[in-house]
């Protein structure tokens, strides 16, 4: 009886628990969004865009289902075999979504289905027809229209369907009806929305990058020597899933010269005493991603020659940081990033010259060879226009980008001193510019070398 009390007790306090409130973005941000493309497109156009397609990993095994991000960024809605056609001023409603009906037998096999009843009532949808009817309406609701706007090439063999449509349509020119005459990039509208995030948007960005950031705190709490790089990528997994996060892109685990290879993607090396391990992994929350990468050593503690270089892409990181405020260019960050690398390296003896000369040469880029960052958002490589026009573009309030300097010194590298080769490190965070400056969302994830010492001290 004692024990069947205590069991009882404990699955009790376990229906107990509080489930955690997240952000999420509310249905009237979603109904913002389409009102204020629909302005932008004009009263004579339509949007179509379709859901991403389901892929085979192998036979008959899908890969995990991961909605278009254009597509859910418009109507929040994560099924596939679905599409969403926005229609300014049309009488009937403006919002039309096409989605999978509702099938029992389906259901029982692959999960619940909204159908076009829950389309409307959960996703405000103000029509909503089964996916087998697209081929006999759509093509009404292009008539009369005479701008189409879509994302051609995402999606080729819809590609093909959208055009067909089109075609029929002007094939029936003759018998009055009204066909469009322009194809439109759809994405050159959307994009630049999705570019400045809202305050929902950030909330969720910021929970993405507070999950990742604890998640590799728990990997450098874990991280020792004779350890595989796979044991790494298994406690970040767990953290992610433990918050209901899945990977934003497959983690870069690298222990020692692994680190030299930018996107290294094997992850089955052992982890040496003396070496240097890079983690580069982010989390995907509601589809948006966080993104940050540290390097810190396999036993805990540096060695003079990584703690060099690891100070100079501290330094080069913070300088890149310091220059993300409204007014100033895309560009700046990279500039300063790049001046305090090349400096640096001057300063370690492994570039010689001026700095100036060095950096007007391009010197610093067989250590350092990519940018400083990326706008990031549902995509971990996100959307938006870095130059409008022949200029960099002007930093903006909302919007969300990566600084991530790194340097990278080949095993093979010569001319220079061995116990600099094979040390590669990139410090990357999440910064949003704000009204002032900007908010460094991955703070959490220590970067100070002491800190980082201390953190694994604690292991």
């Amino acid at each position: 009886m004692a024990q069947s009390s205590r069991v009882r007790t404990r699955s009790v306090a376990r229906r107990a628990r509080p489930v955690p409130k997240l952000p999420s973005i509310p249905k009237d941000e979603f109904a913002r969004r389409r009102r204020h493309l629909m302005k932008l497109m004009g009263r004579d156009g339509i949007a179509v865009l379709p859901a991403a397609p389901v892929r085979l990993r192998n036979n008959d095994v899908e890969y995990a289902y991961r909605q278009d991000s254009d597509f859910y960024y418009l109507t929040g809605f994560a099924e596939p075999e679905s599409v969403a056609v926005l229609i300014p001023g049309r009488p009937q409603g403006e919002y039309v979504l096409f989605v999978r009906d509702r099938d029992p037998t389906r259901e029982t096999w692959d999960g619940k289905r909204a159908g076009p009843v829950g389309a409307r009532r959960q996703y405000g949808a103000d029509d909503a027809f089964p996916i087998t009817d697209l081929d006999d309406i759509l093509p009404g609701l292009l008539e009369n229209r005479t701008k189409v706007f879509y994302a051609m090439g995402a999606y080729p063999e819809f590609d093909q369907r959208v055009v067909g449509w089109v075609n029929g349509l002007r094939a029936q020119a003759r018998q009055g009806r009204h066909t469009p005459q322009e194809f439109v990039a759809l994405d050159h509208l959307l994009h630049d929305m999705r570019l400045f995030k809202s305050r929902n948007e950030i909330d969720l960005m910021r929970e993405s990058a507070r999950i990742a950031a604890q998640a590799h705190r728990r990997a450098m709490k874990a991280c020792r020597p004779g350890l595989m790089e796979y044991e790494i990528v298994a406690e970040l997994l767990h953290e992610f899933r433990l918050h209901n996060a899945d990977v934003s892109y497959q983690p870069i685990v690298g222990g020692g010269e692994n680190a030299c290879i930018l996107h290294y993607r094997e992850n089955d090396q052992m982890l040496k005493d003396g070496d240097l391990l890079l983690v580069d992994a982010g989390c995907e929350l509601q589809c948006y991603a966080s993104d940050i990468t540290r390097t810190y050593p396999v036993n805990g503690r540096f060695t003079p020659e990584q703690r060099a270089v690891y100070e100079v892409v501290l330094e080069a990181n913070l300088a890149a940081i310091e220059k993300v405020k409204p007014g100033n260019h895309w560009n700046d960050p990279h500039s300063a990033a790049v001046r305090v690398v090349t400096q640096g390296l001057v300063r370690l003896g492994l570039l010689k010259g001026r700095v100036a000369t060095l950096e007007k040469e391009g010197a610093y880029r067989k250590f350092f060879m990519h940018r400083t960052g990326h706008w990031l958002g549902m995509d971990v490589h996100d959307v938006g226009d870095y130059k409008i026009g022949e200029e960099w573009r002007v930093l903006e309030p909302g919007m969300a980008m990566t600084i991530e300097p790194g340097i990278y010194i080949a095993p093979s590298m010569r001319g220079v001193p061995r116990n600099f080769r094979g040390i590669g490190i990139r410090i990357e965070d999440d910064v949003v510019v704000t009204r002032t400056g900007c908010e460094v969302l991955t703070s959490k994830a220590p970067k100070d070398p002491d800190a980082i010492e201390a953190l694994m001290a604690q292991s």
